[in-house]
């Protein structure tokens, strides 16, 4: 889901110091929101936690690249699941500038634009899953078919905000329609491992995790505990 450098340049790039600064914006927001329900300590070990995951999602999980960026399994909707928006989008944040920082410098100028990519979709994905999800549902619960919905949702607006970015930057050529298309159809085909991904994580959980009382580390959705 990285955007190359070249691909956006110049004047352009404002842009994506925008929209990134609106995302850290929101994501603050609901970082706040997380520490009054949850506590700062919640906040700050849930962040650590989720930023080590999206490291190792970035450099050790396999990543190729395709069309106009690379193929990441990023598994937004674990971080979702177990650790709630903000701790994600944190995590999110901090995994992407971490990585830029150690060992992929390249990637610097351009952490407005990946870092609204990574944000701004996992922002739909909560927003989507308070449809997909009955209220009174614990995400351990969830079917197979709902766990398939968050993941569509997921990786098609990371595919969507990597277009975006793709033909803003280099417009509607025949070339760049083709990368971008080939990018997309190669990201969706992880559509299908990541929900066995998720339901192999979640049971996991319902088997080892089985009080009503909240853990300071897991979601409180997670469980529906004390709700």
């Amino acid at each position: 889901m990285h955007i190359e450098a070249g691909v956006v340049e110049g004047g352009k790039m404002l842009l994506g110091y925008a929209t990134g600064t609106a995302v850290l914006a929101t994501g603050a927001k609901l970082a706040w929101e997380h520490i009054n329900e949850s506590g700062a300590l919640s906040l700050l070990l849930k962040t650590i936690i989720s930023t080590c995951l999206v490291f190792i999602f970035f450099e050790v999980f396999p990543h190729y690249p395709i069309g106009v960026s690379e193929v990441h399994l990023i598994l937004g909707t674990t971080l979702l699941m177990i650790f709630g928006v903000a701790p994600a989008m944190l995590g999110l944040a901090f995994g992407l500038l971490i990585q830029g920082v150690t060992v992929a410098q390249f990637d610097l100028p351009q952490y407005g634009i990946n870092v609204t990519t990574l944000l701004a979709s996992m922002l739909v994905l909560h927003m989507a899953t308070k449809k997909i999800i009955p209220e009174k549902t614990a995400y351990k619960d969830i079917s197979y078919t709902q766990m398939l919905k968050m993941s569509v949702v997921w990786e098609g607006a990371i595919v969507s905000w990597v277009a975006f970015w793709a033909f803003y930057g280099q417009g509607f050529g025949s070339e760049n329609i083709q990368n971008v298309l080939t990018f997309g159809g190669a990201y969706m085909l992880v559509v299908i491992l990541e929900p066995l991904i998720d339901l192999a994580i979640l049971s996991t959980i319902k088997m080892y995790y089985k009080s009503d009382s909240c853990h300071l580390l897991l979601n409180k959705r997670l469980t529906n505990c004390n709700i």
